[in-house]
């Protein structure tokens, strides 16, 4: 059970934390784009690459990763995720799985985007 509850908390975690660098970034930056997103994904992206590599040889990796990257990344960011998905099938050699990786996730993520805003609407 504490298992799942360190989970939560990483979740909680990283939410309050991408909430809370979001809105700085776009205070700062205004909101003329989505720079808070930017900012939050590609410090996401660094910081899942971080702890992948800083736990690749340690022995508390199993639990940091589950904590680090599915708990608190996975909150903060799904964009590292998908990154670190599409980087290692590039490096294991399959560059054309690595491409349809990267278009199906933005082509029917924003098609899912879009068919949920129009439920909402509908609403």
């Amino acid at each position: 059970m504490s298992k799942w509850l360190f989970l939560a908390l990483a979740g909680a975690l990283g939410t309050l934390a991408r909430v809370a660098l979001s809105e700085a970034v776009a205070a700062r930056l205004g909101n003329a784009l989505p720079w808070g997103t930017l900012v939050v994904n590609l410090l996401g992206s660094a910081l899942f690459g971080v702890v992948f590599a800083a736990t690749d040889q340690s022995p508390i990796a199993p639990g940091v990763r589950l904590y680090a990257l599915a708990g608190f990344m996975g909150a903060f960011t799904t964009f590292s995720s998908l990154m670190f998905d599409v980087s290692a099938l590039a490096s294991s050699g399959r560059l054309m799985a690595a491409v349809l990786d990267l278009c199906l996730h933005n082509l029917l993520g924003l098609a899912a985007f879009g068919l949920g805003l129009g439920l909402g609407r509908s609403i």
